[in-house]
């Protein structure tokens, strides 16, 4: 007899209950799965650094901490090394102005869901001085935080934050959009299970679903920053006008991984009702896209909007080596989505869904190495 799924629909149950990167230290943890985040972020560190040079400092004499929020913080090491980046950064201007630096708040932001425990099992100890801090990447120079809860809605109080950092993250939608998953809709995703090449009216309900959020995100932002602060956004892109092409993300979701769902349709061990009610909650947006949401909410400034490209997912050491490839590709998209899956269709069904994606990307490892990159969008933004 087939194995059979839980009776679990990912989209009938609240997204942010569910979401989240794998957890823990395994083979397919994001811990273990983002060190192309890693070299994306650094190869961004310059644009980064334009955007911190942008915030107003305020006199110590205020005796009010600078306080830095990572929103969409995940579970791994990359988040205390841009934290530790931003810290540094601003602490060097403030040594260049004269002043002596004031203490540093650092919240740590995402859904309940996340492994926070992971996350802050890898946080350094607090140092005695910034002296010894700056001298040492053994110690922090912040006070640390987590806030649970999604970044669509508010976070944190009214004029408190100073600097927002968010990487990797707002491609992620609130929900997927109700009509993709309602047979009676032309919007309907039938045999589908990302907006990759799917019908004009899905990828529409896609990119609405994608400005309602992000029009949220800069509202409760809006309100959060205070006067003199920035923002530093990076976001899955795409360099297509057609929303149906997601580009690598497209690649990722729209091809290997939609074939490892249809191999269990194929083979019994999933219906295809089963497979049409889950959808990648994603959207790679376009650079007009997401200028369009910025303007209209008019909160902020744009100093900086372009598409970046930032290279492949996958990290090998061996790029002939098709298996290598394969394993990665598998681990790549279980950790980002492999709790999506479990929530739908049990843990021993997606163990048999990410080994049909390995096989895949065996098949296909030059191709992915060949053709699978990413492009983000990167946003730098102030009060207006």
């Amino acid at each position: 007899m087939a194995p059979k799924g839980n009776d679990v629909i990912v989209s009938n149950r609240k997204l942010e209950t569910i979401l989240s990167m794998k957890g823990g230290k395994g083979e397919a943890s994001y811990a273990n799965n983002s060190q192309a985040q890693a070299i994306h972020a650094r190869s961004m560190l310059h644009l980064l650094r334009e955007t911190l040079d942008g915030v107003q400092l305020k006199p110590p004499s205020d005796e009010v901490p600078f306080a830095v929020a990572d929103l969409g913080c995940s579970c791994g090491n990359n988040t205390l090394y841009i934290v530790d980046v931003i810290i540094k950064h601003i602490t060097k201007r403030y040594e260049a102005s004269g002043y002596e630096p004031p203490e540093f708040s650092a919240f740590f932001s995402d859904l309940p869901s996340n492994d926070f425990n992971t996350l802050f099992q890898l946080l350094p100890p607090i140092g005695s001085s910034m002296e010894e801090c700056l001298a040492s990447d053994n110690h922090r120079s912040y006070f640390a935080a987590a806030v649970p809860g999604s970044f669509y809605r508010r976070l944190f109080p009214t004029r408190s934050i100073d600097f927002f950092h968010s990487a990797f993250s707002l491609h992620w939608l609130s929900q997927v959009p109700e009509s993709v998953l309602d047979k009676r809709s032309g919007a309907y995703n039938k045999g589908k299970v990302f907006i990759h090449g799917a019908n004009e009216q899905a990828a529409n309900a896609y990119k609405k679903q994608f400005q309602t959020d992000l029009a949220a995100f800069l509202r409760s932002r809006s309100k959060e920053m205070r006067r003199g602060g920035s923002m530093f956004l990076v976001c899955l892109g795409r360099t297509s006008a057609d929303p149906t092409d997601q580009g690598g993300a497209g690649l990722l979701f729209g091809t290997h991984f939609q074939d490892a769902w249809n191999d269990l349709v194929q083979e019994g061990l999933v219906s295809s009702e089963k497979r049409d009610a889950f959808n990648i909650p994603v959207y790679a947006s376009s650079l007009q896209d997401f200028r369009d949401v910025v303007e209209a909410n008019g909160s902020f400034t744009i100093n900086k909007l372009e598409v970046f490209k930032g290279g492949s997912p996958l990290v090998v050491d061996q790029p002939d080596d098709a298996t290598e490839v394969g394993r990665a590709l598998a681990n790549s998209s279980r950790s980002v989505a492999g709790v999506l899956v479990d929530a739908h269709i049990g843990d021993q069904l997606s163990e048999e869904l990410f080994k049909r994606v390995e096989r895949r990307g065996t098949t296909h490892a030059k191709e992915l190495i060949e053709q699978l990159q990413f492009f983000h969008i990167v946003a730098s933004l102030s009060l207006a």
